[in-house]
């Protein structure tokens, strides 16, 4: 065979394992997004399958514009670190410069080469390619070692701006991936702030004695593991309390998950709870994981706990006990850590008695208890409450809400059977009944709120609201005006005898003071 019959064989050759080994450079690049370990395996394959020794992946920093080392393959394994080149510097620096392939015959008689690395072979060439991406963005530069083959440079320099352009394409998606994966982390850490500040107890509506209490006990157990158990009616804030509970605990930064046991039946209950296999009932057609698993590490809050069944009851005081479960249809034993509380509205003693809930279960979950007053026994905190909740509709609504004195009186003459719920929705239809933005005591009758439930019932007797000093200090001349007007159903001689004043004074103090007075 003649020379060139030699070498064009050989380059047919080359060629071949040149597409085997593209193959296997695509099967790598799809793999994984993490970059490292991508490009890591790249220079692997090009080293045992491309013959390029020696190959190095640096990129192109974007604040400082210099090339930072990612990825060199040694036959020792290890690591280099905080190497850079800027532009011009070296031959790595010189292929961004001139932004195009360089091709070193021999890397020994190349004055530009630094050899910062200490790996190269002198006696063998050097190609570098620049890493391009979308078009002819340089995005870095792939640099490798080939055999003293000269008369095959070219076609070596040629299937290495191929892997360039491969790696170009990944770099730029990862890069992608890892830009909105911080955008989500600083989105979820901005959300987890909010939440935060939203369940801070100084957000918690409650200036009588008996919800400081639960304020104080709440921000106590909230720095330990205890399980605690929230008792109350319907609607007092078992939920808002379980929120501060929990970011305020160590396990804020972790899952804060959320279940009413009220709403399932005991088969659905316990795939929620402790997830399922693939198959293991008719539609579970993947596994799933369960409220346990995704709280492992934080809280899981599970509200209504005295409406399950005592069959579940036993399931349930497994996992509270040892912290470990089984899937629906599946065998492998779990082990979750999960801070639990639970709420109930239940007198789950007389239920303990009657046979209904068990009490190992019962004792289980009763080590911190927290009990929620019904809103009739602390009515002093509806004025706050009330304006919290117009702020709140307003925010919802999109524009200015107020309420007035003659309807925070009216609402705490109400019962409220079914406690701050009940005031929330009385709030709401009482913004949507107000065509000028002003809740008042009329807005108030409007709602219905007296013909529902009176404030005296068979079984409670709702306390009647402190009447307001007119003197008091904390009012100012404009306020205590309004509040005379409104005691008096705005009839200026009436308010005028709450005062001591003549008919003629009030009217020049409504004047001065800017008062809009209403028609009732």
């Amino acid at each position: 065979m003649s020379h060139d019959n030699a070498q064009l064989q050989q380059t047919l050759n080359l060629l071949e394992d040149e597409l085997a080994c593209i193959y296997a450079v695509s099967k790598v690049l799809s793999r994984s997004l993490n970059l490292k370990e991508t490009l890591r395996e790249v220079l692997r394959v090009l080293h045992e399958e491309g013959q390029l020794e020696h190959g190095m992946v640096s990129l192109l920093d974007g604040d400082s514009g210099d090339l930072l080392l990612l990825e060199l393959h040694r036959a020792d394994k290890l690591t280099v670190e905080n190497v850079r080149y800027r532009a011009g510097e070296g031959i790595m620096g010189l292929a961004i410069e001139m932004d195009k392939p360089l091709i070193i015959r021999k890397l020994a008689d190349e004055p530009r080469f630094l050899d910062k690395l200490g790996v190269y072979n002198p006696v063998l060439p050097l190609i570098a390619v620049p890493i391009r991406a979308r078009g002819d963005e340089i995005v870095g530069v792939l640099a490798a070692q080939p055999p003293a083959e000269l008369h095959l440079l070219g076609e070596r320099r040629r299937f290495l701006e191929m892997i360039g352009n491969l790696i170009g394409q990944n770099v730029v998606l990862a890069n992608e991936v890892a830009s909105d994966k911080q955008e989500l982390q600083k989105e979820r850490d901005s959300l987890r702030r909010k939440v935060k500040g939203e369940s801070g107890f100084a957000n918690l509506i409650g200036r009588t004695r008996v919800m400081q209490v639960v304020f104080d006990q709440a921000r106590q157990v909230a720095k330990w593991n205890t399980t605690v158990l929230i008792r109350g009616e319907s609607g007092t804030g078992k939920e808002l309390i379980a929120n501060a509970i929990h970011y305020h605990s160590p396990r804020a930064n972790n899952a804060f998950i959320k279940l009413n046991c009220a709403a399932l039946p005991d088969n659905l209950l316990e795939s929620e709870l402790f997830g399922h296999e693939k198959g293991a009932f008719t539609g579970a057609v993947s596994q799933r994981k369960g409220r346990f698993e995704q709280a492992d590490g934080g809280t899981l809050f599970l509200d209504e706990i005295g409406e399950i069944t005592p069959a579940f009851q036993a399931k349930l005081l497994r996992v509270l006990q040892e912290g470990e479960f089984e899937r629906v249809g599946g065998t492998r034993t779990l082990k979750v850590e999960v801070r639990v509380i639970a709420a109930t509205n239940r007198n789950l003693e007389q239920e303990v008695r009657a046979g209904e809930f068990r009490e190992d279960l019962y004792y289980r979950l009763n080590v911190m208890p927290i009990i929620m007053p019904p809103l009739r026994e602390r009515l002093e905190d509806i004025p706050d409450l009330a304006r919290f909740l117009v702020n709140k509709i307003s925010n919802k609504q999109g524009r200015p809400l107020d309420i007035g004195d003659s309807a925070i009186r009216a609402l705490m003459h109400h019962g409220w059977p079914g406690n701050v719920r009940e005031l929330e929705n009385c709030m709401e239809r009482a913004a949507i009944l107000s065509t000028d933005g002003h809740i008042d005591q009329q807005v108030i009758h409007l709602t219905g709120l007296d013909s529902h439930f009176p404030v005296e019932t068979s079984s409670t007797t709702v306390k009647q609201p402190p009447k307001i000093d007119l003197d008091s200090p904390d009012l100012d001349e404009r306020e205590r005006v309004i509040t005379a007007l409104e005691e008096a159903g705005w009839v200026q001689a009436k308010a005028a005898r709450l005062l001591n004043m003549t008919p003629r004074q009030i009217a020049y103090r409504i004047q001065i003071l800017n008062i809009q007075v209403r028609q009732i």
